[in-house]
Formats: structure tokens, sequence, C-alpha cells
């Protein structure tokens, strides 16, 4: 096994990396776009809800509850047609089109949420009571037939809540979602650096659905202390391959003792018969190892870790400066753009042309405002009011009113601390020299201090400031794109080279994630 900060040192990109021919694609182990089946039965959805309630209000959701300090107290009831809105909008098919790769066969998907590659490693689980029109029990989201396989029969609730202790809020909610990652289905591309992608791209689905539930005035959280061993076990993976990552409880009221079995059946052992992958080499394990390092036992040691993360308040940053401030005037709730989630999420894509026109000062920081918010979890006991585990840098070049430089953003103050000079050549040069970044104007790090947050959070810390950033990712997709003439992607980085860049204010910072964005191209 391998700690999380000789992980994060042995996956850093470097310049002297590029190219290399060793990272060619091998199409004939290319991995299937999705997991299938073979004997499980199938439970067909419903048509979904859309949500509807404006795209920049609900991503900058802080509270568990969105209907905390509220007059409002009727809410709609969590069934089956919620579990099939929160499955497509965090993780559904919205459109295809011929594979670009003339070796592949199969259609290229385009998802709801963002994923490294486009290969869609993450999968999302459903635990739940009886809901009307859809029984309890374990189900896995098919996003290709648009369907729930069905794992177990029952009320599982009580084991997942068993698995992740007091305090995760899981047995109070009628529906968890599980997401997993698949390892191979990113590895096939992208190495060991799959390790971080998993948070990265499991966090862009969290968005989404956070996104979606909060929309639909439903509680929603994302728990990240529990045993692995036995929610994999509950779920019928296998870590090796594929591994818990976080668990999101959705709504409230429904406690375990209250449903129809007051506990839960014994989660006998099921091994599931799936499609598989092309034979391919199996030898990228660091992912899974570094997992595994970070794994919990019991739900006693996940209370124990989620209580000593609590204590240890925000890890990971660096205190602002006395540099000049940028006021960045993001435009309040009243006066933002009304495009509902549902619009924001349907049109989201990495962009790849952008125009050769200025942003405009006050949509970056309403983007840069909404993005950079909390995120409900239990580490925070659902109260978000900031990040946690990381700094937002940016690089603008050709914004309104901006001088061209580097900056730190501080969100209480809503403004720009200048660091010093940047061009559209260290743009593209700091992003694996992807010309997208310095096309965009725009590039915004997220970074931490990977021995600070282990220090004090442990190796499972590092799974959270990059599940942090991950979310952070999504939300400025989707802040992004609730504004027609704005685009943007997430892109790769050259680690160390943007930590000196960034310094002195980042020297003992790493980069987790890489947004860029501006104004849409033709």
């Amino acid at each position: 096994m391998v700690r999380a900060p000789e992980y994060h040192e042995r996956t850093k990109h470097a310049t002297s990396d590029f190219p290399n021919p060793d990272l060619e694609l091998d199409f004939e182990t290319m991995p299937r776009p999705f997991k299938s089946f073979r004997d499980r039965p199938g439970e067909s959805l419903p048509g979904v809800r859309a949500p509807v309630l404006p795209a920049l209000s609900v991503v900058a959701e802080t509270d568990a509850d969105p209907l905390d300090g509220t007059d409002q107290t009727v809410r709609d009831p969590v069934d089956a047609v919620t579990v099939a809105s929160l499955c497509y909008y965090a993780a559904g098919i919205k459109a295809e089109s011929a594979h670009p790769a003339d070796e592949v066969a199969h259609p290229m998907y385009y998802r709801t949420a963002s994923c490294t590659g486009n290969l869609h490693h993450a999968d999302a689980y459903v635990v739940c009571a009886d809901l009307d029109g859809l029984d309890a029990g374990v189900y896995h989201f098919d996003p290709k037939t648009f369907s729930l396989d069905v794992l177990r029969e029952g009320d599982y609730r009580g084991a997942l809540a068993d698995a992740a202790g007091p305090g995760a809020g899981v047995g109070d909610a009628p529906v968890t979602v599980a997401v997993t990652s698949e390892w191979w289905r990113n590895a096939w591309k992208y190495r060991e650096r799959t390790y971080r992608h998993a948070f990265w791209d499991s966090g862009t689905v969290l968005a989404n659905l956070l996104g979606t539930a909060h929309a639909f005035d439903l509680p929603a959280s994302v728990v990240t202390g529990f045993d692995d061993r036995s929610v994999a076990d509950l779920l019928g993976v296998a870590p090796e391959t594929e591994a818990p990552l976080e668990l999101v409880s959705v709504g409230r009221g429904a406690s375990v003792g209250d449903s129809s079995a007051s506990e839960s059946p014994a989660v006998d052992p099921v091994e599931p018969e799936t499609v598989s992958h092309p034979d391919h080499d199996r030898s990228h394990d660091l992912p899974h190892e570094a997992w595994a390092e970070s794994t919990l036992s019991d739900g006693e040691s996940a209370t124990a870790w989620r209580d000593r993360v609590r204590e240890a308040g925000p890890v990971g940053s660096v205190s602002p400066g006395d540099g000049e401030r940028v006021p960045l005037d993001p435009v309040d709730y009243e006066t933002e753009v009304a495009r509902p989630l549902w619009n924001a999420i349907r049109r989201r894509r990495s962009c790849r042309e952008f125009a050769d026109e200025p942003l405009s000062r006050r949509k970056l920081g309403t983007v840069l405002d909404r993005a950079t918010r909390g995120v409900p979890g239990d580490w925070n006991a659902g109260d978000a009011s900031s990040l946690r585990f990381n700094d937002v840098y940016v690089l603008a070049t050709d914004v309104e009113d901006v001088p061209d430089g580097s900056y730190q953003f501080h969100p209480d103050e809503g403004a720009l601390e200048r660091l010093g000079d940047a061009t559209s050549r260290d743009q593209t040069r700091l992003a694996l020299g992807q010309e997208w970044a310095g096309d965009a104007h725009v590039n915004v790090y997220c970074m931490t201090d990977v021995d600070a947050v282990v220090e004090k959070a442990g190796d499972r810390g590092y799974r959270l400031a990059q599940l942090e950033a991950g979310v952070v990712l999504g939300r400025f997709y989707l802040a992004t794109y609730a504004h027609r003439p704005l685009g943007g992607t997430g892109l790769t980085f050259f680690d160390d080279e943007v930590t000196e860049f960034l310094s002195p204010r980042a020297e003992s910072q790493t980069s987790t994630t890489l947004f860029v964005l501006g104004v849409a191209g033709d």
C-alpha cells in the first residue's frame, strides 16, 4: 500500500514526462463504457422531474437542508421519480454520437456530469427504503438503459448506517446514493493518476446530485466517513477493481426504525456476474493501494475519524496577504441569471474553442462566488460556510477591469489579491501545453497542502481535499454554463510548475484541480 503524500508525489506530471510513447492508447484493451450485469433483474425508472430552480442559487447552497432558516416546511415526498431524477441529472446520458476513434465500435456517450477523458468510471448505487413506485433495496443505476439493476431486495439502510456510524445522518434518509470508481475504466488512459481522478470525477457527479436534491428542497449531504469494506460488500463490488468513494444521503424523516423492517437483513455475500472488460494489463494497482491505505474498519472508526476532522477545522490553506485587491462585484441573488439547473446541466460541455474577447469582471466574480462555497458534508456537520481544504488561485488575461496577472481569490472579500504577472503563454505552459488554457483567458486552480491535510485528517483527508476540489470543479461547470455566452472545461497541469509559478504564496501547496473559462467561441 502507499501513503497519500507518496502517491501524490509519484503521480505528478512533469515537463520531462512528455511526450511519452508508452502512453499511447491500446484500443484492444479499451474498457467498456458502462457496467453491465448478466444475472441481475432490472427495474425500469419512470420519467424525470426537472430541477427548475436557478443553477446559480442551488450550486451555492452551503447547508445540507436548503429549507433551514426559511418559513417553508412542506416538501414533496421522495419517490421513484425523485430517484430517477437524481440518477439522471447526476450520472445520466444526455446525447451520443459516432465515436471519433475508428477503432471503437460503440458510440461516444455524453453524460450529465463531466469526467476526465469522457471515460465515466464513477457509478451510482441506490440504497433506499420503500418508496412510492420503488421497493426497498440496493440497486445499481444503469445509465444506458435508464434502469436500476436489483442487487438486493429489502431495506438495507441499517447496514449502511452501521458502516457510517453515529452522526453521519444516513439512517434518517429514505435514499442514499453511493458513488464508486471502477479503476480500469480510467486507468486505461490515465494510469496511476486515476486515484486523483476518482475524486475529481465523483466530485462533478456530486455537484449535480447535490444541486438536484437541493433544487427539490430536499436535504442532501456528503458522507465520506464509513467502513469501506462493509459498503463494498453491501454493493457487491471488489475494491481491487471497483471501490466505494462517497455516500450522499437524500431526504429526512424516514429513520430505519420507522421502516417496515426495523433492522436490516443480513448482508450475505453477493457476486453479480458482469460483462467483462477486454483482457488488459492490470499492473496499474497504485489507485487501489492508495484507496486501501485510507480505509476505515468499522462505524466506530468512521465516527472517530469524522470527529477528528471536524475538530481540525480548515486545513491545507494559507493566510491572505496584503497585496493589491481587485473587487469582483458578483451579482446578487435578486439579479442573477435565472437559468434553471436542468438547463445548465444539459448545456454543459467541455469547451475547446474560445472567442478572442474579454470576459466580464462581474461574470467572473459571479462564477467564482457561486462555485467556491463550501460543500455540505459529514466533515463539517452539513454547515459549509467555506471551503475547508483548498485555496483558489486565478490566472487572468483579458478580463475587463482586471489587470493581467496571477491572483489568490478571497471568497469572504469577493476580491482577487494580486500575486504577480501572468500571460496567455504562462496559462498554456502550466496546463500541460494545452492551448485552450491560454485561449480561455481565465484559469482557476484549487490548491492544498497535502502534508498538512494528512497530518490533521490522515490519508483519508487526501480524499477529502481532492473531493472538495472535484465538487468545486463540477460547480464551476454549472455556474459557467448558467451564463449563455460562457464556456469552460477542466484540464490537467504540471504540478510543481504551478506551485513554483504561484510561489511564494503557494510554496507549501500543490494543485488539486484546474478549470478554465472564457467567452465561448462559435
